[in-house]
């Protein structure tokens, strides 16, 4: 692994691991050792060296929504009637749970929001009920996804 200021270049043996983790990040480091053809300790250091590096930020577990009976994902753009709106319309974004992601845009929007809804009529809830009632919320735009067909991380 060689570091160049914020970017980094890292070996085969390191796209290895990261693969791997990719894949299950409960995956035993000796297992992929194994794997490798190189010790468990040398897979530690790696991973150490590439958490230290910024390259890895973190490992979760992923919770299957449906399973908690949340099944409408959407995506809403809102208008601010002001740009200065902004970090206070995120502060308020960021009190309500459904919200995932929120993107400042470039475009026709001023903010891109990610959001999982039980169903319709919870999302129509809280269009109404909160999102609009933000401050400098002139209007939204919403996309309801019909199914989610890539799922991934950047590849190496």
């Amino acid at each position: 692994m060689k570091s160049n200021q914020e970017r980094i270049t890292i070996d085969g043996i390191d796209k290895e691991i990261l693969r791997h983790l990719m894949e299950d990040a409960r995956k035993p480091i000796l297992e992929i050792g194994r794997k490798l053809g190189i010790s468990g300790a040398a897979v530690h250091q790696r991973l150490r060296k590439l958490e230290s590096s910024g390259l890895i930020t973190g490992s979760k577990f992923v919770i299957n929504p449906k399973v908690l009976g949340y099944s409408t994902m959407a995506f809403i753009g809102i208008y601010l009637d002001k740009a200065m709106r902004n970090p206070e319309a995120v502060k308020q974004l960021r009190e309500i749970p459904e919200v995932l992601e929120c993107h400042y845009t470039t475009g026709n929007w001023s903010i891109l929001i990610k959001l999982l809804c039980r169903d319709n009529e919870h999302l129509m809830q809280l269009l109404n009920t909160q999102i609009q009632a933000i401050e400098g919320v002139s209007r939204t735009e919403t996309f309801i996804s019909l199914n989610q067909q890539i799922d991934r991380q950047i590849g190496l």
